[in-house]
């Protein structure tokens, strides 16, 4: 693992949880891969900052698991405004240049554990 990767996962979730735009916008690259319950794709710094408002989310990082120089799978307690408590989620997390350019939110954390390792296998055999 790189030491920048786990630098710029730490950026994204303390960027999101202060619900900080302009911040949010530089922790990642342009594009940022998204993944969750309302669709995947990539969207620009801008967009991601706009899903940072208009979720009002809150992911606190419980486990991390690197799974390559620039794979990561971090657990999360998920809070949105309004919910009667955290939502326990796993999202991957891909990293170049000291940015986020992937957070593939998903259910739990084997979920997100085998889909990084597909990531990291796909990657190497390019």
């Amino acid at each position: 693992m790189q030491p920048s990767l786990e630098t710029a996962v730490g950026e994204w979730h303390a960027s999101v949880n202060d619900g900080d735009l302009r911040r949010s916008a530089r922790a990642v690259g342009d594009p940022v891969v998204v993944l969750g319950p309302k669709g995947a794709g990539p969207i620009t710094p801008e967009q991601f900052a706009d899903w940072v408002e208009r979720s009002g989310i809150t992911l606190v990082p419980r486990s991390w698991h690197p799974v390559g120089d620039h794979l990561m799978v971090v657990e999360e307690d998920a809070t949105w405004p309004g919910s009667k408590g955290p939502t326990r989620v796993a999202t991957v997390f891909r990293e170049s240049d000291g940015k986020i350019t992937a957070a593939l939110r998903l259910p739990d954390l084997r979920s997100a554990l085998e889909l990084a390792y597909i990531c990291r296998e796909m990657a190497a055999t390019a």
